[in-house]
């Protein structure tokens, strides 16, 4: 499981079998690439240059933050399985957009867990829900009553098929057993204007993008899609304790790279990152971006990527989301 503001180093014992010339003085030697699959100025971008800095800091090599845009990630991951498997090209990503894809698309040019080497979980981007102020709903609790009462007449806007905000709603018509109508956008800001507006009613978007429309009183908060409350938001309960138990979505970021990576580089840049997540600079950073650190082993990393996977294979076959 993620563990939360705890970091457990990886025992780098074994790497003294290996030899030190070989592994833990000669790696990094020279700049790494970090992949980013998504523009700069997002969520994970952040992560990864305030990651990346820091990690760079340490192992006295530069970190090169590579943006490669494009349906959804999928370009930036493909660039990622077929890379040297030598630690020299790192894959930022969204653990939950990656987990969708495998489950959304017939064919990918990869295989979602086979093509990569888990890393480390980073950092979580809570997501919360938002309505218009007009919507006589003020709670979970209040909404799944009035979708029940009104079906297919309360429409959920995204920023697009197939994303997290989407699957985010599916999810919610899945647990709750509610017909809410989807709304696609090509992108969140335009939902949340129109959201404002009036003219759409519910949307999940991005904690630190919805605070100054919700502190404005623009959109009303009804409640944050993870586990625990936000600590940017405290005042916000969560979708699990307002009425729907188990109910969790995260943008939670991790690192991956190519499959092969030799061990001895999964653990060193493992515990690389937990260190740079241990340090106050790194959570003050990650805090005023509303960010979570996360933290955890290549093991957990994988375990939870394959978790993710069988989740929303679920709630793409409930819904009948299928792309080619």
């Amino acid at each position: 499981m993620i563990r939360r503001a705890r970091f457990v180093i990886v025992p780098l014992l074994f790497i003294a079998t290996v030899s030190p010339v070989t592994w833990a003085q000669v790696y990094p030697a020279r700049p790494i690439r970090l992949i980013v699959g998504l523009p700069p100025g997002g969520a994970i971008d952040i992560v990864a240059r305030i990651i990346g800095q820091k990690v760079g800091e340490s192992v006295k090599q530069q970190i090169v933050i590579d943006n490669r845009l494009g349906a959804s990630g999928i370009i930036a991951s493909q660039i990622t399985a077929k890379a040297a498997p030598d630690g020299y090209t790192l894959f930022m990503h969204a653990i939950t957009n990656h987990t969708i894809s495998a489950s959304l698309y017939k064919k990918l040019p990869y295989d979602s867990v086979k093509d990569f080497a888990a890393v480390i979980l980073v950092a979580s981007a809570p997501i919360v829900l938002v309505a218009n102020p007009s919507l006589p709903a003020n709670s979970v609790t209040e909404l799944i009553a009035l979708a029940r009462a009104r079906p297919g007449q309360i429409n959920f806007a995204s920023s697009g098929s197939g994303g997290t905000t989407h699957l985010a709603g599916e999810l919610l018509k899945f647990m709750a057993n509610i017909n809410l109508t989807h709304v696609p956008y090509k992108g969140g800001p335009l939902a949340m204007t129109d959201v404002i507006s009036g003219q759409m009613q519910l949307l999940f978007f991005s904690l630190p993008g919805a605070l100054p429309q919700i502190k404005a009183g623009r959109v009303k908060a009804i409640a944050v899609t993870s586990t625990k409350r936000s600590t940017a938001a405290p005042e916000i309960p969560t979708v699990a304790e307002s009425g729907l138990a188990d109910f969790e979505v995260d943008v939670v970021i991790g690192l991956l790279a190519p499959a092969a990576t030799p061990k001895q580089i999964v653990g060193k840049l493992n515990a690389e990152i937990l260190q740079a997540l241990r340090s106050s600079d790194v959570t003050d950073a990650f805090a005023r971006q509303g960010l979570d650190p996360l933290g955890s082993t290549p093991g957990e990393s994988e375990s939870y990527l394959k978790s993710e996977i069988a989740k929303w294979t679920k709630v793409i076959r409930a819904a009948d989301l299928r792309s080619d």
